[in-house]
């Protein structure tokens, strides 16, 4: 599966999701119309761009909007990444602080909400299809080990390629790194 096939499934399950039938739902949907391999190979990208945004700004971004984030969190935080789409994956990846101007972040800002953008259900969208088509809850991690397909929990452990690390509870690091994001969550925060 190529990068735009897969763009083109969380496109389709975004247009699919509503109110009642969340984002990770209908990814689930989506995958389970196709096959086993292509389910496979929807994780395969999913794993790889769920790891090029393991970074430190990013988790800054992440950590900021969460009023702290923990590793958990962060996978979770880079799964709603994917789910807001090609565009905004994108933007962010180039630059984590213009989630400042996404409407959902502004809006769980303005009502103190600590979860937008986090999507811890959207990580396991290929092993739910994939139960669905198979009937069996371990298929797809012995299919996804079999295929020697690699993945990685939480994204590269490498800290060289995580950028510059800086300290996330110093409001003035995080206001001059993060300027958007900090006017928008950290207005109560100490100078």
């Amino acid at each position: 599966m190529d990068i735009h096939e897969f763009w083109g499934i969380i496109e389709t399950a975004r247009s699919a999701a509503t109110a009642d039938k969340p984002f990770a739902e209908a990814l689930v949907d989506e995958l389970a119309t196709r096959t086993t391999s292509d389910i496979l190979s929807y994780q395969e990208r999913f794993d790889e761009v769920h790891g090029a945004v393991y970074r430190w700004d990013v988790w800054a971004a992440a950590y900021v909007i969460g009023g702290g984030c923990s590793d958990d969190s962060f996978t979770d935080f880079r799964a709603g990444l994917i789910a807001l789409g090609r565009d905004w994956y994108e933007t962010v990846a180039a630059c984590p602080d213009s989630l400042a101007e996404h409407p959902t972040v502004i809006g769980a800002a303005s009502a103190q909400h600590d979860e937008a953008v986090f999507d811890e259900d959207a990580n396991y969208a290929a092993s739910d299809a994939f139960e669905r088509l198979t009937g069996d809850d371990h298929a797809f991690y012995e299919a996804r080990d079999a295929s020697k397909i690699p993945h990685e929990e939480h994204g590269p452990q490498d800290a060289d390629n995580m950028g510059e690390d800086f300290d996330f509870d110093d409001p003035e690091e995080m206001r001059r790194r993060l300027p958007r994001l900090s006017a928008l969550y950290l207005r109560n925060a100490a100078h």
